[in-house]
């Protein structure tokens, strides 16, 4: 359906004007929000953009009064215009007071951006939703339950009269995220904040998402103001843009100028940065084409893992050329992360065979290698996990987190230890000075690079990049992935590169393999799985990719796989 299709009615509905958020530190003040101002008109979408710590879901959090403290609203005002004429300042009103009660789910409701952390593990999903029925509608048991049903039908939950006594733990990612909408949706509200809403899902679940939001806010005649990075998924859904930098907003129009006529340095860099990724990096333009006669580092033959009566992994076969990026590809539970693991023998596989050829030419099947010869191994193949936050000791020092494998390993010590650990941090473009600091002292993107450095110090062969880049802003993400390859060429690196980000996927890899619930359903060149892909899931997971362009908006339109 049309923007123009979707209301008659493109009233203001909300005006923010001037909204100040300050958190007080103890070496001063955040201005988390500066002076931002902005409409959102009546069955519109309004999308918030911009890097980590813009001031994107302090924003949102401010219009609701839910801002964590000690951040506090310091001046401003944000108008709501109801349907009756009336008007509304929330920014005057009482964070805890009753009047702001009263907005918050009936005529403002919020999708926050992790349903794990935000749903009730102790609660049914029926009882989580009830309780908001009864609170603002005060409906009996009876009609909230039948409300509630059909609110889970609505968000197209399978089975809803069954889903009603389930508790959060056993829905999967997207599904916890349509028990939020419904939940958001039970007293039809006139506004919908979505706080980054689809980050941590796959693409098809994320385009499925999208979809129901789309659709919903048809139905409902809602405005949505949609918080995300994602310049591909706001040139999908956006009516208008709010480009955000550091507190303050740095362009503010309609979808097509954002993308088309950019007027700020800052926006046009975001999609640049966007656009990048859409084709394959200038690195590997330049490159030799890859010798496919050579002997693989590595060949996995019918490789299976099983946890209980679940194939994590099933039956794969693949192998990795020297100097090759392999890239995997697939969904949440697709066997990606699991297949990594098992190369590393972090988990034992149940069958199959990892046969590693050695610098010295020896084979070695990493599966049956005895404690001694796997230790061996692991210096030549190592691992950059995904989170550069759960995968850093905080109580170590920089230095000493690099510096570990090769304290581990008696390769050296003392001064030559410290010289090494300052190579690796030039090496990934970490500043030296910052070597006695701590991880929490850096950003994500640098806590990325220290990963990386930790995972090259012992000069390895094979390196197994678990989502290396999915926790990381759009702009930093080409970055990393160019310092990668730039490794990889100065020290000959093999790459198995796992991600669900066919960009991404793109840029980087040579070769592809599809997983797809523990298989492999399709292998070739990069080109080739991108731009004539033959399995009907690769087609499915390439159509469902959002293209950052408002002017080739299809994902409606995307192709569908049910196996």
């Amino acid at each position: 359906m049309s923007t123009t299709e979707r209301t008659e009615d493109n009233s203001v509905i909300l005006e923010v004007r001037n909204l100040v958020t300050h958190f007080p530190v103890r070496s001063g003040v955040v201005k988390a929000v500066d002076d931002v101002s902005f409409t959102l008109q009546r069955g519109k979408t309004l999308c918030i953009v911009g890097e980590s710590g813009s001031g994107k879901s302090v924003t949102a959090r401010s219009i609701l009064q839910i801002v964590d403290a000690p951040g506090r609203i310091v001046s401003g005002a944000m108008i709501l215009q109801r349907e009756d004429g009336t008007t509304t300042d929330l920014a005057s009103l009482n964070p805890r007071g009753k009047a702001i009660r009263q907005v918050r789910g009936r005529d403002i409701a919020m999708i926050f951006q992790e349903p794990m952390s935000s749903l009730s593990p102790v609660h049914t999903v029926g009882e989580q939703i009830m309780e908001v029925l009864r609170l603002h509608l005060k409906m009996d048991k009876a009609q909230a339950r039948a409300r509630c049903i059909e609110l889970l039908g609505q968000v197209e939950i399978p089975k809803p009269d069954e889903a009603i006594d389930r508790y959060t733990f056993e829905f999967s990612g997207g599904m916890r995220q349509r028990v939020m909408i419904a939940m958001a949706l039970a007293c039809n509200p006139h506004i919908l904040i979505a706080d980054e809403p689809t980050t941590a899902l796959d693409v098809t679940t994320q385009a499925e998402i999208i979809d129901l939001i789309r659709r919903l806010q048809n139905d409902h005649g809602m405005a949505v103001i949609f918080i995300t990075h994602d310049m591909g998924v706001v040139a999908e859904i956006a009516d208008d843009v709010l480009v955000m930098f550091r507190g303050k907003v740095m362009e503010h129009g309609p979808v097509d100028q954002i993308f088309h006529a950019p007027k700020d340095d800052y926006t046009r860099m975001l999609i640049g940065s966007v656009l990048r990724l859409e084709e394959k990096a200038e690195i590997r333009l330049k490159r030799p084409p890859l010798d496919t006669t050579v002997e693989p580092v590595m060949t996995v033959k019918n490789l299976s893992m099983h946890f209980g009566n679940t194939l994590a992994v099933n039956d794969v076969s693949l192998h990795v050329l020297p100097g090759e990026t392999l890239g995997i590809v697939g969904e949440s539970g697709s066997g990606k992360t699991t297949m990594g693991r098992c190369l590393l023998r972090v988990y034992q596989p149940t069958a199959g065979e990892i046969s590693y050829r050695r610098a010295d030419g020896s084979m070695v099947d990493l599966v049956r290698a005895d404690d001694g010869l796997l230790k061996d191994c692991r210096k030549e193949i190592r691992m950059i996990f995904q989170d550069p936050v759960g995968s850093l000791n905080p109580r170590m020092t920089v230095s000493q987190i690099i510096g570990e494998p090769l304290l581990v390993n008696h390769l050296c010590m003392g001064h030559e230890l410290e010289e090494r650990v300052v190579d690796l941090m030039e090496q990934v473009g970490l500043n030296p000075d910052w070597r006695e600091r701590y991880p929490h002292a850096f950003s994500g993107g640098q806590r990325q690079r220290i990963g990386i450095a930790r995972a090259i110090a012992l000069n390895p062969r094979v390196v197994v990049a678990d989502e290396a880049t999915s926790a990381l802003d759009v702009s930093l993400r080409s970055q990393m992935l160019d310092l990668m390859m730039n490794l990889q060429d100065k020290l000959n690196l093999s790459y198995v590169f796992i991600s669900h980000d066919i960009g991404v996927i793109r840029y980087m890899c040579d070769r592809v393999a599809v997983m797809y619930k523990g298989k492999v359903v399709e292998t070739g060149t990069t080109d080739q799985v991108c731009n004539e892909p033959e399995h009907p899931y690769t087609k499915a997971l390439l159509s469902a990719i959002p293209r950052p362009d408002p002017r080739a908006r299809n994902m409606h339109n995307r192709h569908r796989y049910k196996a």
